[in-house]
């Protein structure tokens, strides 16, 4: 029986034409299987691309990314369980890429600084400084993908929203390839894990790129939902990263991202050098030759 590939995307696909986002991820795949002289092995209608991009954009209120940034850098309609989420997403960050407290103070002010990592301009100031300071790096970019994170883990009906669409993509029994990006990933291995061996899912291959699931704050809400192994459905999981991409932060490795059980282990590879003007974009993963040709031999059976 044939298998069938479901690509699951990331934030800032909004108002876009899903028909022609499948086809830009099947262009960078084609590129990525053509340096190893190879081709998709499945028909194209055994590729799923469940689109929620929509979902997301209702988030606030239809606004432009330009926008909505605005509104979350100044913490309007922001209660405090969200203001400490982002908080913290943020300073990991920070001190991931080693923004000092003296880059801070010259992006924001030392009276900012001096009001310490609780206040909101702390914030703000990590946005400044990531602008200022981290290559390719886009503060307001971070905090509006963290405030999509954060509605997709507290709020249950953006949750339910995104999920069934996606579940509707995986078929029962077929046996099927899942490749999920960036805040993608987060849905795919929260849907996997909680839902898979109940739907009778066979996930040969799970592959994550640019994964954010490593960071403190995600992985730990993430445990509230079910304790933090492979999907039970899911025979491998590959995760791919560039180690310079701002998004994914860590590999997600046991020091990262501790499996319990332990086995199966979840197989990194972060010498990805992706292309793409931040790093984080999908066809810089997607056309590289070892995550295409990871695809294929799955696919491939």
């Amino acid at each position: 029986m044939t298998r069938q590939l479901v690509l699951i995307h990331g934030r800032a696909q909004e108002r876009k034409d899903s028909v022609a986002l499948k086809a830009e991820w099947l262009d960078a795949l084609a590129k990525g299987l053509e340096k190893n002289n190879l081709s998709l092995p499945i028909a194209e209608q055994d590729v799923r691309f469940p689109y929620y991009g929509d979902t997301l954009s209702d988030l606030v209120g239809g606004k432009p990314d330009e926008d909505a940034a605005e509104v979350v850098v100044r913490g309007e309609d922001t209660d405090d369980d969200e203001k400490r989420f982002i908080r913290a997403v943020l300073e990991e960050i920070r001190v991931r890429n080693g923004i000092t407290r003296e880059q801070l103070a010259a992006a924001a002010g030392q009276e900012a600084i001096d009001k310490g990592p609780a206040n909101w301009e702390w914030f703000q100031a990590i946005i400044r400084a990531i602008d200022r300071n981290v290559p390719l790096g886009s503060g307001a970019g971070i905090a509006l993908a963290t405030v999509d994170v954060y509605q997709y883990l507290r709020n249950a009906a953006i949750r339910e929203k995104i999920e069934s669409g996606i579940a509707q993509a995986i078929k029962p029994g077929i046996e099927t390839v899942v490749v999920a990006h960036s805040l993608g990933s987060i849905v795919a291995y929260k849907l996997l894990r909680t839902e898979g061996h109940l739907r009778d899912w066979n996930v040969p291959l799970f592959v994550t790129v640019g994964s954010p699931l490593a960071v403190t704050e995600i992985r730990k809400s993430l445990k509230n939902f079910a304790t933090t192994h492979c999907p039970d459905c899911v025979g491998r999981w590959h995760n791919a990263m560039d180690d310079r991409d701002v998004v994914a932060l860590y590999p997600l490795t046991p020091q990262h991202f501790p499996l319990n059980p332990d086995e199966p282990s979840i197989e990194n590879r972060t010498d990805i050098r992706n292309h793409t003007t931040n790093r984080h974009g999908i066809a810089g993963y997607l056309d590289d030759p070892g995550v295409a040709k990871l695809i294929h031999d799955a696919l491939a059976g």
